[in-house]
């Protein structure tokens, strides 16, 4: 199967990694616009930074839970294309797409930090808008790795030991946080007082994730060698 791959020339190695720097480059840009709603909070005469803090708390929260999800989106992209070598027309406009969907997220931030408690009922479809673009996120870069797991001309030598034994691993890993963002997405919408405790628990899934993924891949390359 290695024989049959097709040599990757210097030129399309320059162009990945340009890809990679320019992906990389619109994260940074779209994390920093996370921040802009929070630049324009102003206290006022008399105002404690304590009662600042309480006033804006939604806010704030959003800032930094959106913070550590665009991080962990970021990693996972960042594995799938550290286990590439070059890529094709699909992977450009997959990764297209997600890039126009981490620009587009600080806008559905920014609305849904700006409601408390109270305007959540009645500012329907803000929290929807929230959550389902960032199942689209992590839907689009899904098929990213899934795409880039079916073919194997794509991938580094180091990635090949694992592709057959693992891919239902990264599908099932990948499509668990498409299926809880979507689901939240919809808690925001009819019940969202539980939303909280819903977003609480990704980072622990995350986590719990990765170690059986890790400890099935070290099983898998113990059978391999």
């Amino acid at each position: 199967m290695n024989a049959a791959r097709s040599t990757v020339s210097v030129v399309q190695r320059r162009a990945f990694d340009r890809l990679i720097n320019f992906t990389d480059a619109v994260v940074a840009i779209a994390i920093t616009l996370q921040l802009l709603p929070l630049v324009d909070i102003k206290s006022e005469d008399g105002e404690t930074v304590w009662k600042l803090i309480n006033d804006n708390s939604s806010q704030i929260f959003v800032f930094w839970f959106s913070f550590l999800i665009l991080s962990v989106l970021w990693l996972k992209h960042n594995q799938v294309f550290n286990s590439m070598r070059t890529f094709d027309t699909t992977i450009f406009w997959l990764n297209s797409l997600w890039m126009a969907l981490i620009v587009f997220l600080p806008w559905p931030t920014a609305l849904y930090g700006s409601l408390n408690n109270g305007q959540l009922i009645e500012a329907q479809g803000v929290g929807l808008l929230y959550w389902w673009t960032l199942a689209l996120i992590s839907g689009v870069g899904w098929l990213v790795a899934i795409h880039a797991w079916k073919n194997p001309d794509l991938l580094e030598e180091s990635a090949l030991a694992e592709r057959n034994e693992s891919s239902g691993i990264k599908k099932y890993r990948g499509a668990s946080f498409v299926f809880v963002f979507l689901l939240i997405g919809l808690a925001a919408e009819f019940s969202p007082q539980i939303v909280p405790y819903l977003s609480a628990g990704i980072i622990p899934m995350d986590f719990l994730l990765r170690k059986k993924t890790i400890s099935k891949l070290k099983k898998i390359n113990q059978k391999v060698h």
